[in-house]
This record gives C-alpha cells, sequence and structure tokens, in this order.
C-alpha cells in the first residue's frame, strides 16, 4: 500500500466550510476538519483471514497518508472490528458496573458509548472533553466493538435474556488463571491502525464510564503495521510464527453460519452477533528461542520461513496428515499444534482468529513478559473455541512453550441501526 504522506494544512474556513470551527470544539478542529470534504474512495488492507475493505474517509485538499484516511463505519449489520482486518495497535477492557448501577445505568452508558465511538470512528472528536491526543490523525480504520459478560445479566436484572452459550468456559489443564484479569460486565475492544488513534479511543470510554462502571482490566496489544511488508500476507506472532494461515474467510459459503448468530436465532437480540472467546496466552520465549528451528517447525507442523506445512507446497496447500518420512513416521508429527487445530480433526469447529501480541515488560530475572492477546470469534464458543482447546488440552506440542493467564467471554450483540446504540434491543427490550 503506497505511501502518499503530504503535510496536512489547519486553515479554519467559513463556517459549514472544510476546515470550520465547530461550535462544540474549543481548539478550533475537529478530526473531520483535518480530513476535508471531497468524495470517498477505496482502500483494502490485506491481513490474517483475507483482504477486508474500508471506506476512506472524505480526501483533503492536502490528503492524509493512506493509513490515516482508511475508515470503518460503526453501523451496519454486525459490530465494526470482527471481519475487519488485523490492525496495528489495540486495546482490550474490562468493566465491572458500579455498586447500585442497573439496567438504567448500562442503558445510558452504552448509549454514551456507542455515540462516542461512531464520532471517533468518522474521524471527529470525542462529543465532550476531548483530550486533543488524536487531533492531527484521520480515522486510522479504527474499531470499536462492546460486548456482554456472564455477570452482566444478573446486576440489570436480565437473567431470562443471558444467552446459554455465554455459561463460563470450562476449566483447562494449560490454564493458570489470573480471576482480576479476567471476566468483566462489560468488554471493549479498539483496534486502530495509529497507536495514538486507539489510545485516544481508550481514554474516551474510560472517561465516558463516569460513575456507572470502573475499569477490571486492561491489556495493550500490537501487530505489524499496515504496508510494512511488499505485499499483504499472514501476520506474526512473537514466536516469529506466521499465525492465521487457516482463519475463516468471508468469501467461504460457511462463514457466517461459523462466525455469526442467525437472525433467527436465540435470543433475539443476539442477531447478527458473535462471541469472543479472550485469552491472555504468555508465551515462554527463552524456552521457545532455545529450540533449533527444525524443532520448532515440527511443534507447529508448519515452515517457520513461509507458513507451508511440512507435508509441501506453500502457506495455503492443504496439509497432508498421512505423508510419511523415510523413517516411515509421519512428517506432521501426531502432537503438531497445526494438525490438532485443524477443523476436520475437530468436528468442523472452526473460530475466526484475529488476536494482537503484547509486550509487558520484563521480570526481574530477564523473562519478557509477552506473548498473544487471543481473540477469537464463533456463532457458538460450544462448537467453535471449546472443542478445539479441549484437544489441545489432550497433547499438543505447543503447550509446554505457552501459559494461558488470563480469559473471558463476552457476548456480542450484532450492529447498532442508524439511530441505535449497541446492545438497545437488549437494554430496551
Amino acid at each position: 500500500m503506497p505511501d502518499q504522506s503530504t503535510q496536512e494544512t489547519r486553515t479554519p474556513g467559513a463556517p459549514g466550510a472544510p476546515g470550520a470551527r465547530p461550535a462544540s470544539d474549543p481548539s478550533g478542529f475537529s478530526r473531520r476538519a483535518l480530513l476535508g470534504t471531497a468524495g470517498a474512495t477505496g482502500l483494502v488492507l490485506g491481513a490474517a483471514g483475507g483482504a477486508v475493505g474500508y471506506t476512506a474517509a472524505p480526501a483533503a485538499a492536502t490528503p492524509l497518508t493512506s493509513v490515516g484516511s482508511g475508515r470503518a463505519m460503526f453501523h451496519g449489520k454486525h459490530q465494526p472490528g470482527i471481519t475487519e482486518g488485523l490492525q496495528a495497535s489495540g486495546h482490550l477492557v474490562a468493566f465491572d458496573l458500579a455498586p447500585g448501577a442497573g439496567r438504567r445505568e448500562a442503558a445510558a452508558l452504552l448509549r454514551r458509548w456507542s455515540a462516542t465511538a461512531e464520532r471517533l470512528m468518522a474521524g471527529e472528536t470525542a462529543p465532550h472533553d476531548d483530550t486533543g491526543v488524536a487531533r492531527d490523525a484521520g480515522p486510522s480504520s479504527l474499531t470499536v466493538t462492546f460486548g456482554f459478560g456472564h455477570g452482566f445479566f444478573g446486576r440489570t436484572g436480565l437473567e431470562k435474556q443471558r444467552p446459554a452459550a455465554l455459561d463460563p468456559l470450562p476449566p483447562f489443564s494449560s490454564d493458570r488463571l489470573d480471576k482480576t484479569r479476567s471476566d468483566g460486565d462489560l468488554w471493549v475492544q479498539i483496534g486502530a491502525d495509529d497507536a495514538l488513534v486507539a489510545f485516544h479511543a481508550l481514554r474516551a470510554i474510560q472517561k465516558d464510564a463516569g460513575s456507572a462502571a470502573r475499569v477490571r482490566w486492561q491489556m495493550n496489544g500490537f501487530n505489524r503495521a499496515p504496508g510494512a511488508t511488499a505485499r499483504p500476507m499472514t501476520a506474526r506472532n512473537l514466536m516469529g510464527q506466521l499465525d492465521g494461515t487457516r482463519n475463516p474467510k468471508p468469501a467461504d459459503a460457511d462463514f457466517d453460519q461459523r462466525i455469526f448468530v442467525p437472525a433467527t436465532g436465540e435470543p433475539a437480540w443476539m442477531a447478527n452477533g458473535s462471541y469472543a472467546v479472550v485469552r491472555r496466552i504468555r508465551m515462554l520465549l527463552d524456552d521457545w528461542e532455545k529450540l533449533s528451528l527444525t524443532a520448532q517447525e515440527q511443534v507447529i507442523g508448519r515452515r517457520k520461513s513461509d507458513g507451508a506445512p511440512l507435508s509441501g507446497g506453500d502457506e495455503t496447500t492443504e496439509m497432508d496428515l498421512d505423508k510419511a518420512d523415510a523413517e516411515g513416521g509421519y512428517v506432521v508429527p501426531l502432537n503438531a499444534h497445526a494438525r490438532i487445530t485443524r477443523p476436520d480433526r475437530n468436528g468442523g469447529a472452526a473460530m475466526l482468529r484475529r488476536p494482537f501480541s503484547y509486550h509487558d515488560g520484563i521480570d526481574a530475572d530477564g523473562t519478557p513478559d509477552a506473548g498473544l492477546l487471543f481473540v477469537c470469534w464463533q456463532a457458538d464458543p460450544l462448537r467453535g473455541f471449546v472443542p478445539v482447546q479441549r484437544k489441545l488440552d489432550r497433547g499438543d506440542a505447543l503447550s509446554a512453550y505457552i501459559r494461558h493467564e488470563a480469559s473471558g467471554l463476552f457476548a456480542v450483540p450484532g450492529g447498532a441501526a442508524e439511530g441505535e446504540y449497541v446492545g438497545q434491543r437488549l437494554l430496551e427490550g
């Protein structure tokens, strides 16, 4: 994706004209004013799981770079932040409703959050008390996604509307979970292709919570920036492996069936929604990096250089699970991660992976606290995440080099229609 960066101008114009000073913005510049009002163009970003189209923001007389002008839409059939390509910077944050806060307070909060998300995703300032952090940037493909945890329904008196699919995940042998960094009444996923734009959204969402909710936990993540590679390609994780090769793609005939709750599904307020499983997975990088390249590839079942299966071909070649080596052993080991996670080895179970890497510093003994903020989407976690994780629990070679340290499951309703806020059909139904 070419970089067409040029210097931006900030000369205010007449009221209503590009660059005009909005009455609500004492600074004199909204983010939208910096974008101008010319016609939109299309922009496609490639990432794991397939390339996804973004509608570009209006082009300014002095245009933003291609990264800054990318825009995802807030209103739609599904919430943003699910099918879009991987984003360079992300924040995951969970809130608990404050003592005494119930359904009315939750509805007001989701109304505020939705209004803020809509404005920020359009490249505008926050509705009030904008910090100015993202003043010079365009939308940068910002997405803000909202979900509800198991405890939300009891706190709001909506237990009868709690989906059966939101039952707590079963325990797994690889779990070393910190309960203070798991679960939560409300969950927000923020992603953007600019770190300041992402932080700006996080700060606005936190401020909007006010007295209605308090932060339970928050995590920061990153991916490779758009344009950092010569061509769009599957992302690499901190182990150096291509991660997401077999992601379901929107073009797949059964994509919606696997990822989204049908329009006629139950409960009705979850129509066109999805379920997000969130796991903070620490990678034991010191141990991993002691392995030879061959040993690493045996653990994964794919070549590190290009993601091709050990049975041959390129990244997209179907893995030959029966291929034997000269000694009669399987070329792809029986406990290889890529073999175990195949949908055809898990009753067709599939999920859309949309993770971020993370690095939270270095421990006193020199061990990096780094790994994967694993986020996966599916129509039903009991048919998506759970069967695959159970099978991994029984013999995945990768398990010796990772540790699951936090976990959450959230019901993410469908997208808000024009004039609606996210979750309105639940909270006002």
